[in-house]
Formats: C-alpha cells, sequence, structure tokens
C-alpha cells in the first residue's frame, strides 16, 4: 500500500488510474470501515481510503482532541485488507488558510442529528467535496449507520452534477446488534452491555411498524424505555428513506433512526423498514 501526506503528489500518482473507489474516514477502523473497502474493490482496479480527522465537523464541547488515532493499526488494516493507496494528509495540507468557503446543505442537514450537532453537516460536507476534488473518484463508498450523511453526501454529488457515484455499505454489527463504530471504545464494560439497547428498540419499532402500529406512539415507546434505563434520548423518530422528511402516514420506504448518549458515549442507529 502507498501513503501519501500531500495533494500534489497523491494527484500525480493517480493521473494514471483509469477507475478508481474512494473510502474517505478520520480512522480508528474497525470491521464496517473494512466492508466499505471491499465494496469499492468490486468497483473499481484502484481502491483509495483517507485518514484524517476533520476539525471542521466537530463542535464546540465534542472530542476532536480525545478521537482515537491509531494510525499504525489502520494502515496495518488497510494493507491487510488490499487496499492501494492511502491519502493521509495533515491539517495544514487541507486547511493551509481558514476555509472561509463552506457548503450549504439543504434544510434537513439542521434536523435529526444536525439539531444536536450545529454545523456538523456543514463540516462534514465540506471536507468531503474537498477529498472528492483531491481524489477525482469515480466511486465513492459510504456506510448506511450515517444514514443522515449518506443522504446528504448523495443529494450533494446530485445536485452539485460531480462526477461519481455513491455506493452504500449495509451497517456492520457486533454479535449483540450494536452498530461497530469508532466510538464505542469509549464505552465503559457496564455501558457496553447496555449498548445494544438501541439496536433492540430500533426492531421493536420496526416490527410494530410492519404490525400496521401507530407510528407516534412506537417512538414515544422506545425513548421512554431508553430515559428509562439511563440513556440521555437526542431523538427516536420515524422518517421518510428517501427524503428524511417526516411523514404522516406509511410510504413506500420508511427508516427509523434514533441517537442517544450513554454515558459519555453518543450512539447512532437506524434500521430501514
Amino acid at each position: 500500500m502507498e501513503i501519501f501526506e500531500s495533494v500534489s503528489s497523491l494527484r500525480k500518482r493517480l493521473s494514471g488510474e483509469i477507475e478508481t473507489a474512494f473510502v474517505p474516514t478520520m480512522g480508528n477502523l474497525h470491521e464496517g470501515h473494512l466492508e466499505l473497502t471491499r465494496i469499492g474493490r468490486r468497483q473499481a482496479k484502484c481502491v483509495v481510503s483517507s485518514i484524517f480527522v476533520n476539525r471542521l465537523q466537530f463542535g464546540a464541547g465534542e472530542d476532536f482532541d480525545r478521537y482515537p488515532r491509531t494510525f499504525q493499526e489502520d494502515c496495518e488494516k488497510l494493507e491487510k485488507d488490499g487496499v492501494d493507496i492511502l491519502f493521509a494528509p495533515q491539517e495544514s495540507e487541507l486547511y493551509p488558510v481558514p476555509q472561509e468557503v463552506r457548503i450549504a446543505l439543504p434544510e434537513i442537514a439542521n434536523e435529526l442529528c444536525g439539531a444536536h450537532r450545529p454545523g456538523h453537516f456543514e463540516g462534514m460536507a465540506t471536507i468531503v467535496l474537498k477529498l472528492f476534488n483531491i481524489v477525482r473518484p469515480d466511486f465513492a463508498v459510504f456506510g448506511k449507520k450515517d444514514y443522515q450523511q449518506l443522504h446528504l453526501v448523495s443529494k450533494m454529488v446530485a445536485q452539485l452534477n460531480l462526477p461519481l457515484s455513491i455506493l452504500a455499505g449495509e451497517t456492520v454489527r457486533e454479535n449483540d446488534g450494536l452498530a461497530m463504530s469508532s466510538r464505542n471504545r469509549y464505552l465503559t464494560e457496564e455501558e457496553r452491555r447496555e449498548a445494544p439497547r438501541l439496536h433492540f428498540n430500533l426492531k421493536e419499532a420496526r416490527e410494530a411498524l410492519l404490525a400496521g402500529k401507530e407510528q407516534a406512539s412506537i417512538a414515544l415507546k422506545a425513548r421512554q424505555d431508553l430515559e428509562g434505563r439511563g440513556w440521555k434520548v437526542d431523538y427516536f423518530e420515524i422518517r421518510d428513506a428517501e427524503s428524511l422528511k417526516r411523514v404522516g402516514e406509511r410510504t413506500a420506504r420508511l427508516v427509523v433512526l434514533g441517537a442517544a448518549r450513554l454515558g459519555k458515549t453518543r450512539l447512532i442507529d437506524n434500521l430501514e423498514v
């Protein structure tokens, strides 16, 4: 695996590639990330990944400084999994001057996770667009665990006529149902045993929807269950899977989304219906 730190050297290396797939990450890689690189491999001969902890998408008081950085372990995992190229820039390479130009997103970016993390998606979209312009991939792969992120990136690519296709990877889970996440390592042993409860409530909600039960009561039951067990719930909602808008009645496709804090750790998850 080749590792590049500068934009110019990476572009020079990629200039001869006919087709590339790209998997952007913030590092601290787990099986969920590696599954995305495998999806990329099935689509293109050259697979590029990136590791960059993006300050722009962290709000005041969030975990930018303590976000787990495991670069050597990440490199070993990517190389073992067959990734061809890793882009691992320093912050000064991607932000040589203050980033005054930002991406304006649709109003849905201010709902769900966006309502609880102001500016997060603007910062995410800005770095993703920068990386797309640097790597110039034919395909980019994102996981469904970050469902709202996937939705916004797909919309950005479509509406800005970017010459690439977005591929979605299914959420990869631990044996007890907990969605794999870099932030899971923040959990204490006791919290780790409790953490699958979010996924349990999502499954319960999906089954209730399929049984024709009323949406508001389903969401309320899940919220009460989590709060009764000590969780601090940001949201537990049922939305249209295509638009992420609220729906008054059953549409062709729904998605149940939840975000809640267990101790100091914020967990997110979703299930499509």
